[in-house]
């Protein structure tokens, strides 16, 4: 017996031993190692972010500060910053040495909280002792050139790995993306011989031109300049047959487009001259890219209707302006899943075209109360709130932005148009060598400054002062699709923070019941509010009130049942309580206790079945 049981104890050393070599060698050989089993992959980088960080030519150093002791007392933003930092690790780990990582916790007026804010991160005061929350991500390159996200904020944690590639693409490829705008209308500014006065330039335009390298494309081009990141076209009108080609062909190699169509024109080339209904000269392409886009009809919407000034002054409904909320964009697209309001004017729609090969994802639509009207009809329409009388609503939702993306097909299937001379060495495509990138807009007045931004004199100075998102939306438009192909591939992910689906079933069954029995209890004491004030009313003024024992048995019926239900509504509330807590234990149970009871069998069954094959093979060995 002693000896049978020292070989127990000697085999159970041995196999602590081994389980701490096994470990130790784990450590060195697996470093680094990782198997991402959440439901969404959120710690998986996608193939776009794969290809970013191989892309990277010289190092780059990024600075995640991250206040740690503060997000302590905050475990759900404590847990956010944890996946943060967990996940820039894995791009750190994925760029091959690369990606130099720093993690900094800034202490209050030390030299890393100066580093913070000089590399453009934000932090957020705390207390009033002049304690700064930091909770950002800086990068530098070999250039001296730097990029921040001033705070993860975690409303956007679907997009956390887009804003951290988008970063590292930016200092990997520095210089400003050039981009070729065409535009019939005045967003340019320039001489106005109508007023005999320079024009300002639309805000939407100069902003865009100070972020990136901006070119000007003539109506009359034969090709689209190599090296063009993205082709930006307002209301293309007047473009001749040679650029209608050339944009084919910009297309066919898989080109980045930004359009705005428009089936009426409100900001006009000259002011006081008309709208400018009718076709525009992209209705071919866009057939040929998928997108079917009638410019006769125009939305009227009267659920978001604006109040804009009439004849005389006075607000009036006008359907035919309208402002998009939260409800009216993606949540999915980055480009509009930060913007709160989008403001249109005489907005056309946009559909997809069945068997075009290419994906159409909505950005912006209508409400249900919205309807089609004819373009031409609103040529001379001088009160937009007639629109209103006999309004009948389709139901439906009408699109006015979209991405569109994939393979097309050419607009020009047997080569350029006739007439055209392009020059030599053109090689002409007539099948996509790249998937295109396009993002189409049903309206071109909503980059014009009166549906977005106030201009204010404040001391003989300019203010602008944006009052909704639409100089946003062109920014995030030409910041998502100046970036690579990888860039943009890279789409929003499900959020970090996952409900507890099951707890909040629970309380709202509870709730619906303790709701139930609430408006119950409120009735019966309406009721007998008002048979008190019967009573009142009916005694004698001089005589004190004298209740008849019927009633006095009702009152006492009323408190006992009062006082029932409010014993029953406790109820409710602790069997909530037990109901979660009950959950809480059997997790803690299947984590704690089942899930390794399973491993121990598992590797127990797997150990008898190698000592039986052992002892099969000693057996089968003996007998010859």
């Amino acid at each position: 017996m002693m000896k049978r049981s020292t070989l127990g104890w000697g085999s159970v050393g041995a196999l602590a031993l081994l389980l701490i070599g096994l470990t130790i060698i784990f450590n060195y050989t697996l470093a680094g190692a990782q198997l991402d089993l959440t439901q969404h992959h959120l710690y998986t980088l996608s193939r776009g972010t794969r290809r970013i960080l191989k892309s990277i030519h010289e190092p780059i150093d990024l600075y995640f500060f991250y206040s740690r002791k503060t997000a302590d007392g905050v475990p759900q933003l404590r847990a956010y910053g944890d996946h943060v930092e967990n996940f820039l690790r894995e791009i750190a780990a994925d760029a091959d040495g690369k990606i130099r990582l720093h993690i900094i916790d800034p202490r209050p007026y030390s030299v890393e909280e100066d580093r913070a804010a000089e590399l453009g991160v934000r932090g957020t005061p705390v207390n009033e002792a002049g304690s700064k929350f930091y909770f950002g991500l800086a990068g530098t390159n070999a250039t001296n050139g730097h990029q921040a996200i001033p705070f993860f904020d975690p409303r956007k944690q679907r997009f956390l790995e887009y804003d951290i590639a988008k970063l590292i693409y930016q200092l990997a490829h520095p210089t400003k993306p050039r981009i070729e705008w065409y535009s019939s209308l005045p967003m340019s500014g320039g001489f106005n011989p109508q007023s005999g006065q320079m024009r300002q330039p639309w805000l939407a335009y100069r902003q865009a031109e100070q972020l990136y390298d901006l070119h000007t494309l003539k109506p009359n081009a034969t090709t689209i300049p190599a090296g063009t990141r993205v082709l930006v076209l307002v209301d293309p009108r007047h473009l001749s047959p040679a650029t209608r080609f050339a944009i084919d062909q910009y297309a066919l190699a898989g080109g980045h487009i930004i359009a705005f169509v428009d089936p009426l024109a409100e900001s006009a080339v000259t002011p006081g001259s008309p709208p400018q209904p009718g076709s525009t000269d992209l209705d071919r392409l866009l057939a040929s890219w998928g997108v079917r886009f009638n410019p006769d009809e125009v939305i009227a919407d009267r659920s978001l209707a604006l109040n804009v000034a009439g004849a005389n002054g006075t607000p009036r409904l006008d359907p035919l302006i309208i402002g998009l909320g939260r409800a009216q964009m993606s949540h999915h697209d980055v480009i509009t899943s930060g913007l709160s309001t989008v403001n249109l004017s005489t907005a056309g729609y946009l559909s997809a075209l069945k068997g075009a090969g290419t994906s159409f994802r909505p950005l912006l639509w209508s409400s249900t109360e919205a309807m089609p009207l004819a373009t031409q009809s609103l040529s001379g329409l001088t009160d937009p709130s007639s629109v209103l009388n006999g309004f009948k609503p389709t139901g439906k939702r009408y699109v006015f932005a979209a991405r569109v993306s994939g393979k097309v097909k050419s607009a020009y299937p047997h080569g350029a148009p006739a007439g055209v001379k392009l020059p030599a060495g053109t090689q002409v495509l007539t099948q996509a060598l790249k998937p295109l990138q396009l993002l189409v807009f049903a309206d071109s007045d909503l980059l014009s400054d009166y549906l977005w931004v106030r201009h204010l004199n404040l001391f003989g100075e300019t203010i602008n002062e944006a009052w909704a998102s639409n100089g946003n939306l062109l920014l995030n438009s030409l910041d998502n699709l100046s970036g690579s192909d990888d860039l943009i591939s890279v789409r929003a992910k499900a959020g970090f923070t996952r409900p507890f689906t099951r707890v909040a079933a629970l309380r709202r069954a509870a709730e619906a019941r303790y709701r139930a029995q609430q408006q119950r209890l409120q009735a019966q004491l309406q009721q007998t509010e008002r048979r008190l004030t019967l009573l009142q009313t009916q005694r004698d003024h001089k005589s004190t009130l004298i209740l008849t024992p019927a009633q006095e048995q009702q009152i006492e019926h009323f408190q006992a049942e009062r006082v029932t239900i409010r014993k029953r509504l406790r109820a409710v509330q602790a069997g909530l309580v037990r109901s979660i807590d009950a959950l809480g234990t059997e997790l803690k149970v299947i984590n704690i206790i089942v899930m390794p009871a399973i491993f121990a069998l598992a590797a127990l069954a797997g150990a008898a079945l190698r000592r039986r094959r052992r002892r099969a093979r000693q057996h089968s060995g003996s007998k010859s």
